[in-house]
């Protein structure tokens, strides 16, 4: 692969999964803006993240079913017109609607990275999607930072349409510069569907690796969801800008999307994994017990961001191997299952806040990677490296 193809697919990835997280630090504003809670105000994060799940589902199958350059632009199209109905919300349920559209047709970066898998050769694969991944993750990181400058000077609604006219200009630019990709299949669309779930059933470490990051993005989703009323709260009085720059830390942790891809290649995916999964519990524990130490929460919002992401790149890595024929539908079991364990971080971080503070928090966030460590150590004796089904090829028709 030409390295400007790689540099074009880190920077549409991260530019398509930005939608998904512009209103986390705007949270706050918007809650006063339409008049709502901050549990309702979460719902938007939430919904957004559903929005992915359905999309992931649904659409991102169609990746191995339709040639991948024609659905990309026809998905930007919507994510575009959504944005602009978000912008023009007249309305907080209106704001929610087009964020639940909007999220479901952002998938494009999840139809990206396994186009640049089939496209890399088996020995430079992790580094490939590690390269494109930390593109992804660099925009899931700036994007916090870029909606609170731009709403700080222009205003909230200005961050949805500003990002309408973005998706608009990434979808000339992909359809004029990716090259066509066939189907790796011809079978109808609602046996496409039937095959994911078959998937599913036939390949154990794709369901063990989704569950490991449902857990790890379930306490990503919670910290992020709930630190902007952190922070925007009686002991910081962060402005939203505030909440936006303090948003810059965690994109520290992006440097470790390129190093997890080589410890990918060279077969170290189960240590790490339980590294990162020890990492990122008394990351999150020392987040909570820190207080009003705006450092060590800080550095704590860099560890957790590396081992979340270190986990996603070892998955994806691992699940890319299972079957060349479907990795989009393996990505859509994948991404789908973690962003439901996301969903789930961002509500109930929004009404453990609401309910008992930011202790309650890091409660939560501190559980789930201890779920996941635990769970890991039954790896070895349930088989979970995946080396019994790895082989194992399903086609469509299951």
């Amino acid at each position: 692969m030409p390295g400007w193809l790689i540099a074009l697919l880190a920077v549409a990835s991260g530019m398509s999964v930005a939608n998904l997280y512009y209103a986390q630090p705007l949270l706050s504003s918007l809650r006063d803006v339409f008049h709502v809670s901050a549990a309702t105000a979460g719902m938007l994060i939430t919904l957004t993240q559903v929005g992915y799940v359905i999309g992931m589902l649904f659409l991102v199958p169609l990746g191995d079913r339709l040639e991948k350059r024609t659905l990309i632009t026809a998905l930007l199209i919507v994510t575009t017109l959504a944005l602009v109905a978000a912008g023009l919300a007249t309305g907080f349920f209106m704001l929610l609607a087009a964020s639940l559209i909007s999220g479901a047709t952002s998938v494009v970066a999840q139809i990206l990275v396994p186009f640049a898998a089939g496209l890399a050769t088996d020995h430079t694969r992790g580094r490939i999607v590690g390269r494109v991944m930390s593109g992804l993750l660099t925009g899931i990181l700036l994007s916090r930072t870029v909606s609170s400058l731009v709403s700080d000077i222009a205003g909230w609604r200005v961050v949805y349409l500003g990002s309408a006219v973005l998706m608009a200009l990434l979808a000339l630019a992909l359809r004029a510069a990716l090259p066509q990709h066939a189907p790796t299949t011809t079978v109808p669309y609602a046996q496409v569907l039937r095959s994911t779930f078959t998937l599913v059933r036939t390949h154990r470490v794709l369901v063990r690796r989704s569950l490991y990051q449902a857990a790890m993005f379930g306490a990503f989703s919670a910290f992020w969801t709930t630190v902007s009323f952190l922070l925007t709260g009686p002991h910081f009085h962060y402005s939203p800008i505030g909440v936006g720059l303090f948003a810059l830390v965690g994109a520290a942790g992006a440097a470790v999307a390129p190093l997890a891809g080589r410890w990918a290649d060279r077969g170290l995916t189960r240590p790490v994994t339980g590294i990162a999964f020890g990492a990122a519990a008394p990351a999150f524990a020392v987040a909570g017990l820190a207080g009003h130490s705006i450092v060590l929460i800080g550095l704590a919002a860099v560890v957790l961001d590396m081992a979340v992401q270190t986990t996603l790149i070892l998955g994806q890595h691992t699940i890319y191997q299972l079957d060349p024929h479907a990795r989009a539908r393996l990505n859509s079991a994948f991404i789908a299952t973690f962003f439901v364990g996301g969903a789930l971080g961002s509500q109930l971080g929004s009404i453990a806040y609401r309910d008992c503070g930011w202790g309650a928090v890091s409660l939560l966030g501190t559980a789930l990677p201890v779920l996941a460590l635990l769970y890991w150590t039954t790896e070895r004796r349930a088989g979970g490296s995946g080396k019994g089904s790895a082989g194992t090829k399903v086609d469509a028709g299951g």
